[in-house]
């Protein structure tokens, strides 16, 4: 054997050794299980209106699943400066802790106590409630994609520190549409309550919208972007409505809400940053030690809705997702037409001939419910 092969084939006996010699690593800030306290909300002090605060706690940064894990069973309660509490409960067993209808003082001082069902006790800073004026106007402008813009102002030049958030909701219908559904082995016909012809999904907003005038001579936002829709987006097949709602921020609740904006745009989301990138206002009070995420603001809550239709769009490519619709034909039960025993769970009733057999389709085609949502109409749909 020359020299130069045997130089080769130590090289791959090298490779080879170090190879086997290397270990994962896995460092200790993504080990570690540091699940901390998040706390996200408004203290609403509009009139008759509802508080809704999300006590969460972060996952590690080696999780895979994303979002927050609920803390549940805790004592939530908005408190006052003059002492008084309304308690806020959590009727979903979310970690989303609701208030009753409260029209609260906007001379009071405003803040939130948590115990956790573990006997840890967290209290956040009193704060000053701010009156977030309305907004002027919410439309879309569409050179290709579509763009949701607002407006907003106060002419008493006392906001300056603004922040948004949206909730947006479309339609998506079933390919065809059945009069009938299976409720124990029989077929029934369908009312508004089990009916899979007409769905809707409701998104809450992830981004974080901020605006600040401070260095402006009025108190102005024009135009501010809230939402884009890429041209052809299934969202818009039918009919889309999008509810935009306002925030009217101190300087201090302004800066904390602009770090996470920088942060999570690199991260994720909020239950991904670490509490030392944060100084928020909510403290633990049984170990003063441990890191607690939230800024706990108080102010009224404006919000304006727009409802949108694909005819309202310009050159909209209509990107309906289309599924190949089989049909088939079963001989119906003699002694009772309802009794339904067919197998095959990708198929579902779609209509009887009379005298004949019970025509059954593909179930994605007549089910809208397979594609997420709800087949309960919302209340505010027109």
């Amino acid at each position: 054997m020359s020299a130069t092969s045997k130089k080769y084939w130590l090289v791959l006996l090298a490779i080879g050794y170090l190879s086997d010699c290397r270990k994962p690593y896995n460092p200790p800030v993504i080990t570690t299980p540091n699940n901390y306290l998040v706390v996200d909300g408004v203290i609403n002090t509009g009139t008759e209106t509802i508080t809704s605060i999300n006590v969460n706690r972060t996952r590690n940064l080696g999780d895979t699943v994303i979002g927050g894990i609920p803390e549940l069973n805790a004592q939530v309660a908005i408190v006052t400066g003059n002492g008084a509490t309304y308690p806020l409960t959590d009727t979903a067993g979310k970690g989303i802790y609701t208030s009753i209808p409260l029209t609260l003082d906007i001379n009071q001082q405003y803040g939130i106590t948590i115990k956790t069902s573990d006997g840890r006790k967290y209290a956040s800073d009193l704060v000053t409630p701010k009156q977030t004026p309305p907004i002027d106007s919410l439309y879309i402008q569409q050179p290709y994609d579509l763009t949701f813009y607002v407006n907003t102002h106060d002419p008493a030049g006392n906001t300056r520190y603004y922040r948004w958030d949206y909730i947006e909701t479309w339609e998506h219908d079933a390919q065809l549409q059945t009069g009938w559904t299976v409720v124990n082995h029989l077929i029934v016909p369908m009312d508004s309550t089990t009916q899979t012809f007409q769905c809707w999904s409701t998104v809450n907003s992830s981004t974080i919208l901020l605006a600040n005038t401070a260095i402006l001579a009025q108190d102005i936002v024009n135009a501010f972007p809230i939402e884009t829709i890429p041209n052809g987006d299934d969202r818009v097949n039918n009919k889309y409505s999008l509810l935009v709602r306002e925030y009217a921020l101190t300087a201090d609740a302004y800066n904390y809400w602009l770090l996470i904006q920088k942060t999570s745009q690199k991260l994720g989301t909020l239950f991904d940053l670490q509490p030392s990138q944060l100084v928020g206002n909510i403290h633990p009070l049984s170990n003063p030690n441990e890191p607690v995420i939230g800024f706990m603001s108080a102010s009224s809550i404006r919000q304006k809705r727009i409802f949108l239709y694909q005819t309202n769009l310009t050159n909209w490519q209509h990107n309906t997702n289309v599924y190949q619709c089989d049909t088939l034909g079963i001989p119906v039960d003699r002694t009772d037409y309802r009794i339904y025993t067919y197998p095959d769970t990708l198929f579902a009733p779609y209509y009887f001939i009379s005298g004949g057999p019970l025509i059954l389709a593909t179930r994605r085609c007549v089910d809208c419910l397979l594609f997420g949502g709800t087949n309960i109409k919302p209340s505010y749909w027109k």
